[in-house]
């Protein structure tokens, strides 16, 4: 039989188990309870992101595409004759200068004729010279009465018309050797070949062009603006010119502007004239010309992304206290990646940009102020 103090220790044992596991369950319960949030969700302070308002000014704008133009362009081409091109000298990006040849055409049929015509002049020129001695000498005999008035008026009538045939030999030599010349194109100023459209073989035919020649030393940047515009964009205004191609900021001034609207588009033709010697700015490329409009008024600007903009108000979020307040604001525009509202703000307000959009007024906020963001915009 089993001792009793052996039946003892089970039961004993037994309870110690029931009392530990009583006392551990009721150490999770203490420790689950002291990791419980006891403060309700909607009265915990939410964490945002602020920046500060700052004061500045504002100016609408206008922005204008457009077309950067050399100041000169010339298509180079026969004019008078029709032939094959013998010779092209030159290559788009070629530097030619005044005068140089850019290209030669096989012109022999014309220099063929211009050769007959000049024979055939020569032979005109000493007929009449021959003519008019005789004409001369006859008239002399009329007072002697060696020869009749009709007689010396005959002769005289003769070197007169070999005279007009002469003259209309030469007229014609003229007139071919400029289809001569013609055969031989050349530069007509300074410039650079921008275009190549024919090779050696090809024929060409008067009012075709061979090559291109463009002038860059002052770019021309022309654009069409609305008729609306037409006070916006006098002659003198300046502006931010951006060069699309090249990624060129430069400052321009409206040079010329049109006295009249276009018929058919309502809009009305500025220019502006860009000096440029170095010859960096590619033409016939897209340049982006912005003005302002108006004067400057004053402002409070703020990053685009701490406003929502509803027509002409913008809605932001103002911290004060610990507290966001729904604050709306006249809207005046935009630039960059600011927005511009009226100056009814404090300069130094505190604006909500990150979180706002899981606030609602009147909660509570843990604002984090952004300086180094606001100093990197000054």
């Amino acid at each position: 039989m089993p001792s009793p103090s052996s039946t003892k220790v089970v039961p004993i044992s037994i309870a110690s188990l029931v009392a530990m596991l009583l006392v551990g369950l009721l150490l999770m319960r203490m420790r689950a309870d002291a990791r419980t949030n006891q403060v309700a969700l909607a009265d915990s302070a939410k964490p945002v992101t602020v920046v500060r308002a700052r004061a500045s000014q504002f100016q609408p704008t206008r922005a204008y595409v457009g077309t950067l133009e050399p100041w000169i362009e010339a298509k180079i081409g026969p004019q008078f004759v029709a032939a094959y091109v013998d010779t092209v000298l030159v290559r788009p990006g070629a530097v030619v200068k005044k005068g140089a040849v850019l290209a030669t055409l096989d012109c022999r049929s014309a220099n063929a004729t211009a050769q007959a015509i000049e024979m055939q002049a020569r032979s005109l020129d000493a007929q009449q010279r021959a003519l008019a001695d005789e004409a001369h000498r006859v008239s002399s005999m009329l007072d002697g009465g060696f020869v009749s008035p009709t007689e010396a008026e005959g002769k005289t009538a003769q070197s007169e018309a070999k005279q007009a045939d002469l003259l209309a030999a030469k007229a014609k030599l003229l007139d071919t050797s400029l289809a001569v010349n013609d055969c031989v194109l050349r530069a007509p100023f300074d410039g650079e070949v921008a275009n190549r459209w024919l090779d050696p073989g090809a024929f060409v035919r008067p009012g075709e062009a061979i090559v291109s020649v463009v002038d860059r030393a002052t770019v021309r940047y022309v654009a069409d603006v609305p008729e609306d515009d037409f006070d916006a964009v006098p002659p003198g205004k300046s502006g931010a010119l951006h060069v699309l191609a090249s990624k060129q900021d430069l400052q321009a001034t409206i040079a010329r502007r049109a006295p009249s609207a276009d018929p058919g588009t309502r809009t009305v033709r500025i220019e502006a004239d860009i000096s440029d010697p170095d010859r960096r700015i590619p033409v016939f490329t897209t340049g982006e010309f912005t003005i302002g409009v108006g004067e400057p008024k004053k402002a409070i600007e703020l990053p685009l992304a701490s406003a929502t903009i509803r027509g002409q108000k913008a809605v932001v979020y103002v911290v004060a206290n610990g507290v966001a307040k729904v604050t709306p604001l006249a809207y005046q525009g935009e630039l960059g990646g600011s927005v511009f509202v009226e100056p009814n703000l404090a300069a130094d307000a505190l604006v909500v940009t990150e979180g706002r959009a899981l606030l609602s007024d009147g909660d509570k906020v843990d604002a984090k102020i952004d300086e180094p963001a606001q100093e990197v915009r000054r």
